[in-house]
């Protein structure tokens, strides 16, 4: 079986700092990233937070603050691979845009579809507000389109079963000519983690692409990840889906994270995947 490419989901987009350790200024995302380099990781998924004080719970569109965290990390871990996040809510997509075209990271993500975002309380109350997380075709060709100007790889995030499907449609119409699928399993409105809805899932793609799953809860998500690795998937986590290691203790960082999820792949009998060979297995260009 083929070796695994891991990628690190550094820190979240709304976690608040004060209430969780995740990571939000250059310094801290560099050495979040080395950590789990270091534990196997190639691939580097980063949302900026915004660096005033007091505000780090909150997402950054500013292309200079993107471009001075991704080029931290990238001097702590050469030949890293980088990730950039694209998601918002509604039609002004200005920020995304511009970050991608400033950084010009060799992956962005490509949210597939719209989904009701919604989560609730045992006691009847929503935890948020509900929200439409809204990626009409529209908009996910006006993303495709500025990552196909940068040379960037689209990985398209597919929240619920329709969206999965929806992704070779895009390919059959023009919109890309690659196809690499991130099933986001955990969300409460969506997919759920379940090992046989990972197996059909499977079913339902190209032969050949690649493809790897989110998985977003506690220690419950972590027989699924051995599934992925199983099924021969990539593998993904880190402190924006999960807190917890397998044993259901908490994580002290991105690195913990990561080394168990290489656990997961060698117990499937699969190496892990260097940042060159990563690169090769996804037709990324070459570090620079």
């Amino acid at each position: 079986m083929e070796k695994t490419i891991l990628t690190c989901a550094l820190t979240g987009v709304l976690t608040d700092p004060k209430q969780h350790p995740v990571p939000v200024t250059p310094a801290q995302m560099a050495a979040e990233a080395k950590a789990a380099f270091e534990a196997g990781a190639s691939i580097m998924h980063v949302h900026i937070r915004r660096q005033e004080e007091g505000m780090g719970h909150m997402p950054s569109w500013d292309p200079d603050v993107v471009w001075e965290i991704t080029e931290a990390i990238r001097a702590a871990c050469p030949g890293v691979i980088i990730n950039l996040t694209t998601g918002v809510v509604g039609k002004d997509i200005a920020g995304p845009l511009a970050c991608i075209r400033r950084v010009r990271p060799e992956i962005a993500a490509c949210n597939a579809g719209t989904l009701n975002y919604l989560k609730i309380r045992s006691d009847g109350r929503w935890a948020w507000p509900p929200m439409v997380f809204d990626n009409p075709v529209d908009k996910v060709k006006a993303f495709l389109d500025v990552m196909h100007e940068t040379g960037t790889m689209p990985e398209f995030e597919c929240f619920d079963v329709g969206i999965v499907r929806s992704v070779a449609m895009f390919k059959k119409a023009g919109m890309t000519d690659h196809l690499d699928y991130n099933f986001v399993m955990g969300v409460d409105s969506g997919m759920p983690a379940d090992a046989e809805l990972l197996a059909w899932l499977c079913k339902q793609i190209e032969s050949g692409v690649t493809w790897q799953s989110t998985l977003i809860g506690r220690q419950e998500i972590w027989p699924v990840h051995q599934a992925t690795a199983d099924l021969g998937g990539m593998l993904r986590t880190g402190l924006e889906d999960t807190f917890y290691l397998p044993d259901g203790t908490r994580a002290s960082g991105n690195g913990a994270l990561i080394e168990a999820l290489a656990r997961c792949a060698r117990n499937a009998g699969r190496d892990i995947a260097s940042p060159a060979e990563a690169r090769a297995r996804l037709g990324l260009r070459a570090a620079a």
